[in-house]
């Protein structure tokens, strides 16, 4: 029976916040310019509050100048737009993130663009979204969680992958959409498919590259994927398991990790996979605006 490599990403996100903290050192050195991340927390949704600290935690220990603004569930959407606007004119602020979801009645999408693409860390402006989508990425920032997929693809696959057939299951702006530009510019044959493709588990088992990002636990099986493919699992679902005959929450993604491994290549758990990379790219984004304000390649 094959067992497919399992993917690192904690040790791979490791490295890269290694790279960056020195990058980070440097950067203050030679320009006197210390990277400025700004997170906006708005209410007290539990997730919401772990991710916010861990990305202050990384922010700090890479040498980051890290700011942290918590506002109340019912803060009016004046005031956020009136911070995020203070944020975009501070010079020591290099990139802002606003932690969604945002309470029901903020509007996401007028709070997201109101974010200078300078600044926009997480790829979310339409300006960033734009200039990716025309493959023209040299001064544009890529969403966080594909931009580390594409890193842990091209460690199995190299950086070119022509000839490779690519199914990202899963069309969301922040996931699906842009990973399947990413693949694209690096020469893939890419399909995109979600609840409403027929066949689904036909057209993923002619994939050389499965990237799953739909929140349904579980659901891609051994019988899904090509002997050999690469699968990054991209889903973060909590759900009930047995452990030691006691009933627990635990972390599961979109692939059934244990079957797939039968026959893949290689795979990313859940966790441990593409979560630390997420966060390690966010830090990447934000070291690269400050790079790009000093007059620097990013």
């Amino acid at each position: 029976m094959t067992v497919a490599k399992r993917i690192d990403g904690k040790a791979k996100a490791a490295e890269l916040a290694e790279s960056i903290t020195r990058d980070t050192a440097a950067l203050m050195d030679e320009h006197g310019i210390k990277p400025g991340l700004a997170v906006v927390i708005i209410g007290e949704d539990p997730a919401s509050q772990v991710y916010v600290r861990n990305k202050k935690r990384t922010a700090e220990s890479c040498g980051f100048h890290s700011v942290q603004h918590t506002l109340d569930a019912d803060a009016s959407q004046p005031d956020v737009l009136t911070l995020i606007d203070q944020l975009n004119n501070d010079n020591a602020i290099h990139g802002i993130l606003v932690q969604l979801p945002l309470p029901g009645h903020l509007d996401e999408q007028a709070i997201t663009q109101a974010i200078a693409p300078s600044k926009d860390v997480d790829g979310f402006h339409f300006v960033n979204i734009g200039k990716l989508t025309a493959g023209q990425t040299s001064d544009a920032f890529v969403p966080c969680t594909p931009a580390g997929c594409m890193l842990m693809i091209e460690d199995e696959l190299g950086n070119d992958l022509s000839g490779k057939n690519a199914v990202v299951i899963g069309r969301s702006n922040i996931v699906g959409k842009p990973m399947a530009s990413l693949l694209l510019q690096a020469n893939a044959t890419v399909t995109i498919t979600h609840s409403r493709t027929r066949d689904l588990s036909q057209v993923v088992a002619a994939a050389d590259i499965v990237i799953a990002a739909v929140g349904r636990p579980d659901m891609v099986k051994a019988d899904w994927v090509k002997p050999g493919a690469v699968v990054i699992d991209v889903g973060i679902n909590r759900v009930e398991k047995i452990v030691d005959g006691e009933s627990k929450m635990g972390l599961t993604g979109d692939v059934d990790f244990d079957d797939v491994c039968t026959v893949a290549a290689a795979v990313t758990p859940v966790p441990g996979g593409v979560g630390p990379m997420t966060i390690t790219m966010l830090m990447a984004n934000t070291l690269r605006s400050a790079r790009l304000t000093a007059g620097l390649d990013g």
